[in-house]
């Protein structure tokens, strides 16, 4: 009863949401996804009809930033609501230790009367150890009220394999880790480990659709190793894949922290390999998108997709040779940045530019349903955003990366890196209106001076403004 009149009071002011029943949350996840890869945001190699067609109904996010740029500290982030460095988890743990008995994202809801459950990787969970031993990894277990995990073979699986990382003469096989290998592997979807999870989620769906439900589906690819049927990598012949456009010297203005741990150089790939990386890891997208409609067919299928907030996202973005940069970690835009599509009972389909946070989720979420927002939260309600594409929530957005020391503040126009809270692992300023691709670092260039003293003193501000939430109390 206290679910539903919450409910009812909040419909009111929230235009567009039905008033039969609380809407349910669909949250679908992704890993090591770059918005890049999506044909919704302009791919057009990457075949991704089904998150397409999310994002035909939804509204599409074009500036939608993590909080931490590897998977570890973003989920914590979002999960929990608070920022890296609020709770102090920049590695693969769980943050109930830091935030004590304040509830999750998904405990919020369950505490609220929804029936929660979360199918495969949703908190940190290690690919490709914990997915072949099917263990729960960094889950926190008070979040749910049902937990499944599912199981795959990664790199095991039967099929054509091949070593890129570290394997410039073609020499190594293909043995497990994360580390970049692609297997087109023999037999259909539902060997894999996304197959289990979207049928498992399908039938939850199902099982619950007389009840509210708070339903987190963590798919694992397209992250490492590039694991998918051969018929995905079928559709991408690496000859065929064009590679980011490189720039002579592109590294002379990058301080050391920010080369990324993995280049193409560390790497030791050359054409050839990349093009193949690029190929494993469009199938592997491909693949994934399967699943999702998958997901979404049993959505329709159980009456419940028009009271139904469904979420697409990631937990950070994707260097695919950008820089000559590959996977996460850098605080740059291919891996800061993150896809973001929300569907809404009510909500026009559109297109925003505003900047937003994984963090909002959690607030945004409670808002739509009609559960308390806490005021403890860092996040933001975005759902202002969702009624109008050109509202503005954010001035700012922040992300961080704890293997670099590195902390990333971004408004509309500027994108300030600084490593190390002293800054003195050195500094990026990026014009984003000219520069769009991060090429030309101007932290250097005298002309740009105060604007660099000006976004020093913003990240300092923001590391205070983020670490005063005092988690003891």
């Amino acid at each position: 009863m206290r679910l539903l009149s919450l409910f009812l009071l909040s419909a009111v002011i929230i235009p567009g949401l039905s008033l039969s029943a609380p809407p349910n949350v669909l949250l679908i996840i992704s890993d090591d996804l770059t918005s890049t890869a999506l044909g919704c945001y302009g791919n057009k190699v990457c075949k991704t009809p089904n998150i397409d067609r999310l994002a035909a109904r939804g509204m599409r996010f074009t500036r939608a930033y993590c909080q931490g740029t590897y998977c570890g500290p973003s989920r914590a982030s979002f999960m929990s609501g608070y920022y890296p460095h609020a709770t102090g988890v920049q590695g693969y743990t769980n943050p109930r230790p830091a935030i004590g008995e304040r509830a999750t994202w998904s405990q919020h809801f369950k505490n609220a009367g929804y029936y929660a459950a979360r199918v495969s990787k949703i908190f940190h969970m290690g690919v490709p150890g914990g997915i072949e031993d099917g263990s729960d990894g960094a889950d926190d277990q008070a979040s749910w009220t049902e937990r499944f995990n599912s199981p795959g073979p990664e790199w095991k699986a039967p099929g054509i394999g091949e070593t890129l990382e570290g394997n410039a003469d073609g020499k190594k096989p293909v043995i497990g880790g994360n580390t970049f290998i692609i297997v087109a592997a023999e037999g259909g979807d539902l060997l894999h480990s996304d197959g289990k999870t979207a049928t498992k989620a399908s039938e939850l769906i199902a099982q619950h659709s007389k009840q509210p439900f708070f339903l987190a589906v963590g798919f694992v690819r397209p992250h490492v190793p590039f694991v998918a049927p051969k018929k995905y990598f079928d559709m991408y012949p690496p000859e065929q894949v064009v590679l980011p456009a490189k720039r002579p010297g592109d590294w002379d203005d990058i301080p050391k922290p920010g080369i990324n741990y993995k280049t193409s150089l560390n790497m030791k790939m050359d054409v050839t390999k990349q093009k193949k990386a690029v190929s494993g890891y469009y199938a592997a997208v491909s693949y994934m998108d399967a699943q999702v409609g998958r997901v979404l067919d049993a959505l329709e299928k159980s009456g419940q997709a028009a009271n139904t907030v469904v979420i697409f996202t990631s937990d950070h973005g994707y260097h695919l040779g950008e820089h000559d940069f590959w996977a996460k970690v850098s605080l740059h835009d291919e891996s800061a940045r993150v896809p973001l599509i929300i569907s809404a009972p009510g909500i026009k389909a559109g297109v925003s530019d505003s900047l937003v946070e994984l963090l909002d989720l959690y607030p945004t979420t409670s808002k739509l349903c009609g559960i308390e927002v806490p005021a403890r939260l860092q996040g933001r309600d975005i759902s202002p955003i969702l009624n109008d594409p050109k509202a503005k929530v954010h001035d700012t957005v922040f992300s961080v990366s704890g293997t670099s020391k590195g902390f990333m503040l971004r408004d509309d126009r500027w994108v300030f890196i600084q490593y190390g809270e002293d800054a003195r692992g050195g500094v990026e300023l990026f014009d984003m209106h000219s520069d769009p691709q991060q090429f030309t670092n101007l932290a250097a260039s005298p002309g740009h001076a105060p604007i660099v003293a000006e976004w020093k003193a913003k990240i300092t501000a923001k590391i205070q403004t983020v670490r005063a939430n005092d988690l003891k109390n």
